[in-house]
């Protein structure tokens, strides 16, 4: 028999039937330490949900990796073609993990309305273009519907519509201009076939999609020549390593650079988040810590004539310490974990961004106090 097991749930079960000094005190102290658990999940699942939703959104607009010739891998314009004959075009056969390699083609521009004008890149898609992102942040029309005969029409986004006083199905003249500034520019009729809105300003202000062969005319290139590809990955936590797999199989004329590499600066800012997740998790480690403290020595307290009669039978200093923190331990199973169990169900039943793994350690503490409870280690009966 646990002997001071078996005193600290004694004292456990003789405060349910009286009230006491600790008793207001300790349900203080298990209220905050549930609150620091509650504010540390937020803290997680907001950060991590938040940098997937930003990576998210950037490789929508730029695939995972693109490809592209040396000399434009600082600019969103492509002026220098690639033969769509290469090797890992469609398919990659020399690297595992890839989703959809893609071929793309961008060129400036202005959209010039009878009021207002606004520069924008225009970004040309072929048949193999991955249509699922804006499928998602599509608040009106649909996507573009592309075949082998050039289409006038384009996706553009809700900030530029705005800006423009443009709505779905209307049309508008796009200016681009050419190669020897003395000439006249370009002029294309684009039709609005659709409306999205990312919520990535930086991005949405600048794009609008359409057919790749727009680009291909307006730059005089052949029918198999496109400005680059992008890759996209089934597993963005593997970036860096298929992003070093493909630079090493592209040829040695082509660049494969990670959305990453072509923004630092993005890439870096979310990396600040998890500074900060560790600087709240840790103040609220410290602040559960003093309040676990705190509620102990309130119990030492108030239980002083207790501890001169064990004392006085010859209990040790440490078997005495063993009741109150059986006795602390006790009273945050008992209170904190079964409260803890709606909170681990709704992390499972709704889209939370939690890795698994965390969330299988959230349900930890429940597991383990029905085993103790099953073995009869915590009732208080």
């Amino acid at each position: 028999m646990n002997y001071e097991l078996f005193i600290a749930k004694r004292i456990i079960a003789a405060k349910q039937h009286k009230s006491s000094v600790s008793s207001p005190i300790i349900k203080i102290a298990i209220t905050a330490i549930a609150l620091g658990i509650v504010i540390m999940m937020i803290s997680i699942a907001t950060s991590i949900g938040l940098q997937k939703k930003i990576k998210e959104k950037i490789s929508g607009f730029n695939g995972h990796i693109q490809i592209s010739n040396y000399e434009e891998n600082n600019s969103k314009i492509t002026m220098n073609p690639i033969s769509l004959e290469q090797d890992f075009y469609p398919n990659f056969t020399d690297v595992e993990g890839i989703k959809n390699v893609q071929s793309y083609a961008s060129k400036g521009g202005i959209i010039r309305t009878e009021t207002d004008f606004e520069g924008v890149v225009l970004k040309g898609v072929n048949l193999d273009y991955d249509w699922s992102f804006f499928e998602t942040y599509l608040v009106e029309g649909s996507i573009l519907k592309l075949d082998n005969e050039m289409s006038s029409e384009v996706l553009i986004s809700k900030i530029t519509s705005d800006r423009l006083g443009l709505k779905l199905g209307d049309t508008f003249n796009t200016f681009f201009v050419k190669n020897d500034p003395n000439k006249a520019p370009n002029v294309r009729k684009f039709t609005i076939a659709g409306i999205y809105n990312s919520g990535f300003k930086e991005f949405d202000e600048n794009y609008i999609i359409g057919d790749i062969k727009q680009i291909q005319r307006l730059n005089k290139w052949k029918k198999n020549q496109v400005g680059g590809f992008e890759v996209l990955l089934d597993d963005f936590d593997d970036l860096e390593e298929k992003g070093n797999e493909i630079y090493s199989v592209v040829p040695p004329t082509l660049n494969a650079e990670t959305i990453a590499e072509k923004n630092p600066a993005i890439f870096e800012w979310l990396d600040l988040f998890d500074i900060n997740v560790i600087v709240i998790i840790s103040i609220m480690i410290l602040i559960s810590g003093i309040n676990m403290i705190t509620a102990l020595l309130v119990l030492i307290l108030e239980r002083t004539q207790m501890i001169g009669i064990l004392k006085a039978l010859g209990n040790s200093n440490w078997s005495i310490r063993k009741i109150f923190l059986y006795n602390a331990g006790l009273q945050i199973t008992e209170n904190l974990c079964p409260l803890s169990e709606p909170v681990q169900y709704n992390l499972y039943n709704i889209h939370v961004r939690i890795p698994h793994w965390t969330k299988r350690i959230l349900w930890l503490p429940s597991v383990v106090f029905h085993i103790l409870q099953g073995l009869d280690v915590i009732s208080l009966r």
